[in-house]
């Protein structure tokens, strides 16, 4: 008998080897893409009707998925019909990976330093854990990137790539100014603006969220709001050095989540 964790990890490879997003997969079980993360992570049952569900529509021998002698080189012969070459292509999952909107990203930075320019907390350690909730909320509420910003795991805390070299052209093209100081006696990098956001390039939804971030966090200290993120799901589930998967954010509680599920996803996740 297999693990529950077991058929998740079979039913994920599957997934991939028949080219589907993990939405595409929630939309034929008629459940959330946050469901389907938990279901392949062994964190969720899979019903009888839904394992019937994926056996037509993924092509596959339910007796043969469940089998002790089951392989990964069975994904490519088990089910009663012939599938074509090109559904055995194993795919990156499309929406889950991140790709950077550097002008998006310049565009909230200045947004957030604008709002926080009067905050002698809010140095390098407090913007960048800032850019995190911000970009990882979002994910969580609307499957999408905010600004497609990758981040590592530190043992500081989740560290955008990319950042340092954008703030520093930033600086050098006059829309930041750049000075060090001291706060309560240790050394701070702060960013200054010096131009103001397009806010035509933010949709609603996007600064909502934002503002929420700095409505929240923006008063902290950077050791609090580092703290703080240690205690984040995405960033306690990461190996020390490697990036953080956004999917992660579907396995927040409160007070971290910040996304409200329906009665049907919230017993499914």
């Amino acid at each position: 008998m297999i693990t529950q964790k077991e058929l998740g990890n079979r039913l994920a490879r599957l997934r991939k080897a028949r080219g589907l997003t993990q939405e595409e997969m929630g939309k034929i079980l008629e459940i959330s893409r946050p469901s389907v993360t938990q279901l392949e992570a062994g964190q969720r049952e899979v019903s009888a009707i839904e394992m019937q569900k994926l056996a037509a529509s993924l092509h596959f021998s339910i007796d043969e998925l469940l089998s002790d002698q089951y392989s990964i080189l069975s994904e490519t012969v088990i089910g009663s019909s012939e599938p074509t070459a090109e559904e055995f292509v194993v795919t990156e999952e499309r929406i889950s990976v991140p790709e950077l909107h550097e002008d998006k990203l310049r565009n909230i930075l200045l947004y957030i330093l604008e709002r926080c320019a009067g905050k002698p907390n809010v140095g390098e350690t407090v913007l960048y854990k800032l850019l995190y909730f911000c970009d990882f909320n979002y994910y969580e509420i609307y499957e999408e990137h905010l600004t497609g910003s990758r981040y590592k795991k530190l043992s500081y805390g989740p560290v955008p790539q990319k950042l340092s070299s954008i703030l520093n052209k930033m600086t050098s093209s006059g829309q930041l100014q750049k000075v060090k100081t001291e706060y309560y006696g240790k050394p701070q990098t702060r960013f200054l603006p010096l131009m103001k956001p397009d806010l035509t390039r933010l949709s609603a939804a996007e600064k909502d969220v934002i503002d929420s971030v700095i409505d929240q966090m923006s008063d902290w200290s950077a050791s609090m709001i580092s703290d703080y993120s240690h205690n984040d799901k995405p960033w306690k589930a990461t190996e020390l050095n490697d990036y953080v998967d956004y999917e992660l954010v579907f396995y927040r509680s409160p007070p971290y989540s910040v996304r409200t599920y329906d009665d049907d996803e919230q017993s499914n996740i």
